[in-house]
């Protein structure tokens, strides 16, 4: 029986799948006032949340990046200010095998969306022990995020053009 043999551009290359480790997290900025408590108002009203969402990333050392999600929380009553969190929180990720272009997607998107869970305690255990009911923050959708920001910074070229 005659060997067959391989015709080198059959060969198929295996594209590598994308991989994420977090190698840390951390709270990198923290702050808690409770605005309410300050001017000594014993009112209890239900307070209107805001959050805003702003993420950075960084390049570290080769394949390492630094993904900072930053949280400003403020709840409002009759115009007035309850409480104002601000949190920033990091994680450290080596990524391998994301190509340049994907990048910039991978980490404004996935790397915050497996920190979020994190952010969402650290919120919820501040609030309550800064004496409020514990807030859980929504679900963050990533995407549209990105994508809205993408819009903004495309709106603000033009503008500039």
């Amino acid at each position: 029986m005659a060997e067959k043999k391989e015709d080198p551009a059959e060969e198929q290359v295996t594209p590598t799948a994308p991989r994420m480790q977090i190698i840390n997290q951390y709270i990198r900025d923290l702050s808690f006032e409770n605005v309410a408590a300050q001017k000594n108002s014993g009112k209890q009203v239900q307070p209107d949340i805001s959050v805003q969402v702003n993420l950075d990333a960084r390049k570290g050392q080769e394949g390492q990046y630094e993904v900072i999600q930053k949280l400003t929380i403020s709840a409002t009553a009759e115009e007035e200010t309850i409480f104002l969190m601000e949190i920033d929180y990091a994680g450290l990720f080596h990524i391998e095998n994301v190509p340049e272009d994907q990048l910039h997607p991978f980490l404004m998107i996935e790397c915050p969306r497996m920190l979020f869970p994190f952010v969402r305690r650290i919120v919820r255990d501040v609030t309550a022990d800064g004496g409020f009911p514990p807030l859980n923050v929504d679900n963050i959708d990533f995407v549209q995020l990105y994508r809205q920001e993408l819009a903004r910074l495309t709106a603000e070229k033009q503008k500039a053009n």
